[in-house]
């Protein structure tokens, strides 16, 4: 019985431990691309959320509006896999400069993504877009390790995409 209880609490102090972990670090992906507009080109078309269907390989859907405090009903499409819904609350929304919401699936501090979108001009005429998710929650570490390289991939995906539409524009 002695054992039970010490294997037990154990598991218990260990899966705390995981999950105050979880709850304050985690994964994250980063990427970014250089496109040849200016930051406020960059933005008109990250920003018309019902636009991203027709170029967006990764938010294959995107509704709602992109506003501090609204809520978004985005469909993502990582290569491989099937498409699947989320509803995150942005964040932040500065014109020109930052987009970034906040995402769980299903229920917060399980596994948390905060995507961002960072816009950073040159001066050289183009824009530096910085692309990327911070993961927090109690399983952020084990369900990245599936979904990790599959989500850069989209990640890098969509920044092609989006560099062509811009400079298609331009």
């Amino acid at each position: 019985m002695r054992k039970f209880i010490r294997i037990t609490a154990l598991i218990t102090v260990a899966a705390i431990a995981i999950y105050g972990i979880g709850r304050v670090t985690g994964p994250s992906v980063y990427t970014e691309i250089e496109i040849a507009a200016p930051a406020p080109a960059v933005w008109a078309v990250l920003a018309d959320t019902e636009g991203h269907a027709d170029w967006n390989p990764l938010i294959v859907s995107m509704e709602g509006e992109v506003r501090e405090g609204a809520q978004l009903r985005n469909i993502l499409q990582l290569p491989g896999a099937s498409p699947m819904e989320f509803t995150p609350r942005v964040l932040v929304a500065t014109e020109n400069v930052e987009l970034r919401w906040l995402g769980d699936a299903g229920a917060p501090g399980i596994f948390d993504g905060e995507h961002y979108f960072l816009l950073e001009e040159t001066g050289r005429g183009t824009t530096l877009f910085r692309h990327g998710e911070n993961f927090t929650g109690f399983l952020s570490y084990p369900i990245f390790a599936f979904i990790g390289e599959d989500t850069k991939a989209g990640f890098e995906s969509m920044n092609a995409a989006l560099k062509e539409r811009v400079e298609g524009a331009v």
